[in-house]
């Protein structure tokens, strides 16, 4: 903390009270921030476990499972913007200490999750066949994939509904909530994956089929454990304070739409940018997709880091501009961008003396070990770029600035990415290595975009 002072980062805002000691502001940013880290990375390794589960079939069942991944995220786009929305709005009114309105965002935001669930999982599972076609499946990967995607939307009410109550839960502080809830689902995930893909003690061997299958059981639990945390009349979200609001209300649903259409365009962006890049690589081959899915999932372990530290900027960044403090907004901005450069370097260090050892986890093909220690070192430099960007954005987002995020993933997800990564991968026939050269220019755009945007400060006056 000697190397944060919180006078240099007020440098062009109002001081507007009393600024708490370098200690306390760094108590009170991980008393937020780690249990949304250890939420965020659990998620992560799981998907990881997951990847390593399934590997024990062949390099086609990782592929397979890695298809599902940018559809699934394109079918949970509006319930991810929505939650974006929800965390930061009762962020703002924990900070305003207005219980009445904050119950009833979420009350609202329930109502509008449920009715969105059953036509998103109808049309996914509907659609499943031409929907892995176009994510670049192979004959060898697309019944596996279509499978595998039709369990995981088919069973995503539990995983929605769940979603939408954490996301209040993280607004109003609650962050040890949400991390309880997905240590106790991802360990059911994770046991069902070992009775299912590989039919132990007695249960039947479903291989691909049987991980999505423990992947909807988790959520079940998950989605459980959510609904009782509302069964407490103490806090500030319960189910009591709940009663009687179901109805919507113009205020609570124009700002839930000011906010959530931004970050729905965001999602959108981030989805078509995502499903090209990761067709444009699928065609690359069943042994290079293979590699880069565990190349993504090492990138998704990074990206907890950040994710986290997102998650805490959202929360107190929200309640310091509910409150009025523009000036706190932006140090607990500052300190969560500081510890996200500390995780960056941590990171790093094991990504580059770890990088090849790391992928034998997952599959002793000399084809992907070789590809992995290229993607790797890419990786120790790039989780610098993402990490920061990461909680930059979150930053804009607790603060309602969610048009600039969503200008941000357009040009820089739905357009360089993709674009760069197929100049790279096929023009310049640099394959996969194209591919990953492609995914770090949208990194380092995306940090100078969200950077400049937190330096210049105008985020700190928006109204919610």
């Amino acid at each position: 903390m000697r190397v944060f002072d919180p006078m240099k980062v007020l440098k062009n805002t109002p001081i507007s009270g009393e600024i708490p000691s370098n200690r306390s502001i760094l108590r009170r940013t991980l008393e937020i921030a780690w249990p949304s880290i250890v939420e965020s990375f659990l998620v992560s390794l799981v998907g990881m476990i997951d990847t390593i589960m399934v590997s024990s079939m062949g390099s086609y069942a990782i592929a397979a499972v890695g298809l599902t991944t940018q559809p699934k995220f394109v079918g949970l786009a509006i319930f991810l913007s929505l939650n974006v929305a929800v965390s930061a709005i009762v962020a703002r009114r924990r900070g305003e200490h207005d219980q009445e309105s904050a119950n009833r965002v979420l009350t609202q935001a329930v109502l509008i999750t449920l009715g969105l669930t059953v036509v998103v999982s109808t049309v996914c599972v509907m659609f499943a066949d031409p929907i892995i076609h176009l994510s670049g499946s192979a004959e060898d990967t697309h019944e596996p994939a279509r499978n595998y995607f039709m369990i995981i939307m088919g069973g995503m009410v539990f995983n929605t509904l769940s979603m939408v109550i954490n996301a209040a839960q993280r607004g109003a502080g609650n962050t040890k909530i949400a991390m309880r809830t997905n240590l106790i689902s991802n360990g059911v995930n994770i046991l069902f994956n070992y009775l299912l893909i590989g039919g132990n003690l007695g249960f039947p061997r479903l291989g691909v089929e049987g991980a999505a299958i423990a992947t909807v059981l988790g959520t079940v639990v998950a989605c459980a454990m959510s609904i009782r945390s509302l069964f407490h009349p103490d806090r500030f979200l319960s189910i009591w304070q709940m009663r009687g609001r179901f109805r919507f209300d113009k205020r609570t649903m124009g700002a839930i739409a000011n906010i959530g259409s931004s970050t729905l365009a965001e999602q959108i962006f981030l989805r078509i940018g995502f499903l090209t890049y990761s067709i444009l690589v699928a065609n690359l081959g069943t042994t290079a997709f293979a590699a880069h899915q565990v190349g993504m999932n090492m990138m998704s372990i990074s990206f907890s880091f950040g994710d986290g530290l997102s998650v805490a900027a959202v929360t107190l960044v929200g309640q310091s501009l509910g409150a009025k403090r523009q000036d706190m907004a932006k140090i607990y901005g500052s300190i969560c961008q500081r510890l996200g450069l500390l995780f960056a370097a941590i990171l790093c260090v094991i990504f580059v003396l770890g990088g090849r050892g790391i992928f034998s986890w997952f599959s002793n093909e000399t084809a992907i070990l070789d590809y992995g220690q290229m993607i790797m070192r890419i990786l120790s430099v790039v989780i610098f770029l993402q990490i920061s960007q990461v909680v930059y954005s979150g930053c804009l987002r607790g603060a309602g600035d969610t048009r600039y995020t969503a200008l941000v993933s357009l040009i820089s997800v739905a357009l360089i990415r993709p674009g760069s990564g197929w100049l790279f991968c096929y023009p310049l026939g640099l394959g996969l290595f194209g591919a990953w050269i492609g995914l770090a220019f949208d990194q380092l755009m995306r940090f100078i975009l969200t950077r400049i945007r937190f330096q210049q400060g105008k985020w700190t006056t928006l109204k919610i």
